[in-house]
């Protein structure tokens, strides 16, 4: 056909057989250099489940699934909240004072906190327009909630006569919290955030079991809206 005719044979240059060898090597071993390059940035932008690093997270950390559609969650199920305490927290309460901490007492301020956890969390999701439900379902996302390194100043043991602690901090913890979808099961994000609670600027207060559970709500309600800031500013 005209179209592949050479019209001008004798201005064809051959390019010499040991050139195109070289030239054949090169390609061979460069093509798969790239690819396994870009394979691996690839590879170390996701984490070890799959997601990645949110930048200019409003917490210490997150981490989200890029290819999730969170857009299609206007249900939310919380499961039962994991509550720990700091490491010699209850050995440090203790020590050289009037009130004794027992494992039963411990016990129980977990169950508090993770209560009052579930309740702020509720109520904010709720006033935000997402229903919080038991059950699973395609608009259901799944938040995995965990408060640890809890340290609360002043607990209430609940025995008889009247403790008083002078501080200037009521407490702090590190929630960690886990989201997953509730038809798959897959995770599709993670976040951790460690924060402190203090009275005022620079003051000392009588820190008490009341004020450590209106300082503990209001903790938990910056934790809650911070996840609806996410869920409507992002992905609605």
């Amino acid at each position: 056909m005209e179209m592949f005719r050479i019209r001008n044979p004798k201005k064809r240059r051959h390019m010499p057989t040991a050139a195109i060898l070289l030239l054949s090597s090169f390609l061979v071993a460069s093509v798969p250099a790239a690819l396994a390059e870009e394979e691996a940035e690839t590879q170390q932008e996701r984490s070890f489940d799959n997601l990645v690093a949110v930048e200019g997270a409003a917490v210490n950390m997150a981490y989200i699934d890029p290819d999730a559609d969170f857009s299609v969650f206007k249900r939310v199920a919380i499961l039962d909240p994991l509550v720990a305490f700091r490491s010699n927290w209850q050995r440090d309460q203790n020590r050289g004072r009037s009130r004794n901490i027992s494992n039963r007492d411990m016990e129980r301020i977990k169950e508090d906190v993770g209560t009052q956890f579930e309740r702020v969390f509720a109520e904010r999701l709720e006033a935000a327009g997402y229903e919080v439900v038991d059950v699973a379902g395609d608009d259901v996302l799944v938040l995995r909630p965990a408060i640890i390194d809890l340290d609360i100043t002043a607990p209430d043991t609940r025995t008889p006569g009247r403790s008083r602690t002078f501080t200037a901090s009521t407490g702090a913890a590190t929630l960690y919290m886990q989201l997953f979808d509730s038809v798959s099961g897959d995770i599709i994000g993670r976040a951790a955030d460690r924060r402190a609670v203090r009275s005022g600027a620079g003051s000392i207060s009588w820190s008490s079991s009341v004020t450590n559970t209106a300082e503990a709500r209001r903790m938990f309600g910056r934790w809650a809206d911070t996840l609806i800031t996410f869920l409507d500013s992002h992905y609605k």
